[in-house]
């Protein structure tokens, strides 16, 4: 009688996990699906951008906006923001991002995998995003 009662207290219990599990893993799911894509960290704008930022910016969002998303704030799933301590200019100088686009990258800080070199943008349209990233971080405290 006793080894009833025991293995029928195994099978609850076995079947209490399998449901807190599958139950944890679902709802796990759907807050992954519903935040991918979203901003990864709150980025304040600059009252304004300089002429040479602005140009940056435009060449950031063709280009860049896709993986680093809106305003350099990352995008969940995709890539790292760039207004993060990481790329400080202490950190990640200035040739770093020269050096990121004309030979791409290996993960090393994030999750999100290498980045691939990106062709099509000028060392001028490279400046001009340094610009744009580096006036957007001062915005936020990142000097």
């Amino acid at each position: 009688m006793k080894k009833i009662a025991f293995a029928g207290a195994a099978v609850v219990a076995v079947a209490i996990g399998a449901y807190l599990t599958t139950t944890k893993t679902n709802s796990q799911e759907t807050a992954d699906t519903a935040t991918e894509g979203a901003a990864i960290v709150s980025v304040t704008l600059p009252e304004t951008l300089s002429a040479e930022a602005q140009v940056g910016k435009q060449a950031f969002d063709a280009v860049c906006a896709a993986c680093h998303g809106k305003n350099a704030a990352g995008k969940d799933g995709f890539g790292p923001p760039l207004v993060h301590k990481i790329y400080e200019p202490s950190h990640h100088g200035d040739m770093a991002f020269f050096l990121a686009v004309q030979q791409g990258v290996r993960a090393h800080h994030w999750r999100f995998g290498n980045m691939p070199a990106q062709d099509g943008l000028t060392r001028a349209d490279v400046a001009g995003i340094v610009t744009y990233v580096r006036e957007l971080q001062r915005a936020n405290g990142i000097n």
